[in-house]
This record gives structure tokens, sequence and C-alpha cells, in this order.
């Protein structure tokens, strides 16, 4: 393939034709936040994190945009860091980001994101604390935001959407890009726009085959194993306290890979590492939620 040289920062670099900007400025070790791509999905172009200065029009976003002879692209201008920092600001005023991946807290802190600059919920409770009732037409200073009780409907994992931030990655992996359960999706519209089974059914009763594979890409903590959300609500969920091993799933003969994550003594988690060139980061339900006959009395 032809490379097309570039410049980004003011740093020249030659990547092949149909490059994405974002993955530009992976090759030149350049990190760009990233809300709605994740490492085995293809962007779902939503959250606006990553966008970069191009010229002087509209900026972009750096996962949809592909290279062009010539660009120079600026990651880092005073456009591009004040855009970012309002992602996070609407974010932390109106979403519960206390389960968020370290990398989300991270950007928003070196973006100097104010993450109550647009108000505060109108019961006057700590920002993303759920509260009583649906969307409605709060006051001026509280933040407005759609509330769903927390959904816990089997002892597998818990949807807590006052986390979700529409970022899509679940959807994409129940649906063609990883799964093909096509279980959940986007339903209503505006501030009503949330993540639901088919008709808003139970999920035991829905097309859900509680693989789990949205709750390794959520990237916020609104889809989370049960196990992890009970450690949390008693507060004995404690990362500094957890060891993590590589096996092998001993279901079938597959081969997948597991990192088991313990926790004094005992296992909190399973997941599949992203780059195992069998599972891309996927289990199925045996394979991450099947190890409880370890602990069984019988």
């Amino acid at each position: 393939m032809t490379d097309i040289s570039i410049s980004i920062d003011g740093q020249p670099v030659a990547v092949p034709t149909g490059t994405s900007i974002l993955d530009a400025c992976g090759t030149l070790d350049i990190e760009t936040p990233t809300l709605c791509h994740a490492a085995t999905l293809e962007p779902a172009y939503a959250c606006r994190a990553c966008v970069v200065e191009v010229g002087e029009g509209a900026l972009i976003p750096a996962c949809a945009r592909r290279v062009q002879e010539g660009m120079e692209i600026a990651t880092t201008s005073e456009r591009v860091t004040q855009s970012r920092r309002m992602v996070f600001e609407l974010l932390g005023s109106t979403t519960n980001l206390a389960r968020a991946d370290a990398d989300i807290l991270r950007w928003s802190e070196e973006l100097g994101a104010v993450t109550d600059r647009f108000g505060t919920p109108a019961d006057g409770n700590k920002r993303g604390v759920p509260r009583p009732g649906h969307h409605s037409n709060a006051p001026t200073g509280s933040a407005a935001t759609v509330h769903e009780p927390v959904k816990i409907e089997d002892d597998v994992y818990v949807r807590d959407y006052s986390a979700c931030i529409l970022c899509f990655r679940c959807v994409d992996a129940c649906g063609e890009q990883h799964q093909g359960t096509f279980a959940i999706a986007t339903a209503g519209r505006g501030f009503d726009a949330r993540i639901s089974t088919e008709f808003d059914a139970a999920l035991p009763d829905s097309a859900c085959v509680y693989c789990g594979n949205c709750i390794a890409v959520c990237p916020t903590g609104a889809l989370v194993g049960k196990i992890q959300w009970d450690l949390r609500q008693a507060d004995r969920w404690d990362p500094s306290r957890q060891e993590t091993k590589r096996s092998v799933c001993g279901y079938c003969g597959v081969g997948c890979n597991l990192d088991i994550t313990t926790q004094d003594g005992r296992i909190v988690e399973v997941a599949s590492p992203d780059d195992h060139d069998v599972t891309l980061g996927n289990l199925c339900i045996k394979g991450r939620f099947g190890w409880q006959f370890v602990y069984a009395d019988e």
C-alpha cells in the first residue's frame, strides 16, 4: 500500500493509505481519549472525545477521518483541549463515573474538566447518585438526566444505567461485531435515549445468552458482574488486594485464554485478553461465569 506523509503535532510520519487519524496518532505514541472505541471494536463515531484540529474548519473525530497527503494535524491545541474538556464535563455532570475505567478518570483530570460545571442533581445529592423519577425539566443549575432503577434480575450481572454514557460499545459487542445475538439496542430519543432489551423485556426473558461480552467492553461500569457489584456495595472491592493470572478454559477444546482475578484467595472476576487471537476479549457464559464449582461443597 502507498504511504501517505502527514504531520501530527509538528512530527512528520508516513502511514499507509486508509489509516485513520486515531491510528496514525498511535504510531507516534500520541494518546487520544476515546469513549466509543474499544481495542476490539470499530468506533461508533458517537462520543467526540477524540476530536483533532485539521486546518481552520470544524474539529473532526480522529476515529472517523482517514489521513490525506500533507495533512497537518493538531491534537493539543486550545480548541481541541476545550472541546474534549467539555465532553468530560458534560459526562461528569450527569453520569455516575464512580466505576469508570481509570483512563476516563485520568483523561478528565488531565483536561482540567470541572465535572459539576453544568449543575448538580435537582435533589441536591452528589452528581450521578440516582434519584426518583424519569427525565424531568430540572430547574436552572441542576443537571437533568435519564434515570432508571438498577436492574438486578439474576446472579450473573447488574445493569446500572446511571453510569451509562451511550457509547454503544455494548450494542456493538452484542451485535454483528462480536456475539451476533442482538439482545440490546438503543431505545428512545433525545433525553429518553437509553440502552434496552427488545420491548424492554427483563433480561432473562430477552435474547441475551449471558456471555458477558457487553461487560468486557463497558467503560463506566454500567454493566458489571454481580460479584463485583456486591463487593462494591459492601465496600469490599479492593483492586490493591487483587491478583490476575492467565489460564486456559477447560470447558471445551477451543482454547480460550482466561484472565482470572482473585481477591483474598477467591475468584471475583474472569475475563479474556483483548489480544488473544481466539477470543479477542470475548467468552461464552461458561468461560466468563461458570467457575462457581471451584467453591462447591458437594
